[in-house]
């Protein structure tokens, strides 16, 4: 009889996977993590803010609320307790993993494409009520009257009239 070694812990082996954040904790929960000694990537697109007096570049998540993490499972208590940490991302009753090729495809394409950014699926049709969640109409409600790539025209109702208004399908939601 010889005596071997059991098999290496799946727990013990690193992988990607993505956990869920406070809304606007991102960095934070990123420089927490790299505090005690995570490997985390948080992908950032340069987005240019108008203000009054002036403009300025800032960096924003790519992926808003979340965060991707290279851990072993055996690091998990350590993630769930950081202050910002909502919860993994589940697939399957699982966290869920994210494969080396895919976070090096997000870095490769955020180096050629700073400005990138990432659009919801959502999808409005012709004739959906909607409101805007930001810029100059914020709160008021319409109706979708055609769909132009990622702008939605829509006619927003105000003051007895009708407002036609192009807007970036991100700033509505479905009423």
């Amino acid at each position: 009889m010889t005596n071997s070694l059991p098999p290496a812990s799946s727990a013990a082996a690193k992988n990607w996977y993505v956990v869920y954040t406070w809304p606007r904790w991102e960095k934070k929960v990123t420089r927490s993590f790299e505090m005690h000694g995570i490997t985390t990537y948080c992908p950032l697109r340069k987005v240019k803010n108008q203000w009054a007096d002036r403009v300025k570049e800032v960096e924003l998540p790519l992926f808003p609320s979340y965060v991707f993490i290279h851990i072993s499972m055996k690091e998990e208590l350590k993630v769930r307790s950081t202050l910002g940490v909502v919860n993994f991302v589940y697939h399957v009753g699982k966290p869920a993993k994210v494969s080396e090729e895919v976070i090096e495809q997000v870095r490769h394409y955020l180096r050629k494409f700073p400005e990138a950014e990432v659009v919801s699926y959502q999808v409005f049709g012709a004739g959906d009520r909607v409101r805007v969640k930001s810029g100059l109409m914020t709160d008021k409600e319409g109706e979708v009257i055609r769909i132009q790539g990622k702008h939605v025209l829509v006619v927003i109702d105000s003051l007895s009239c009708a407002l036609v208004s192009k807007l970036p399908a991100s700033s509505l939601a479905l009423v």
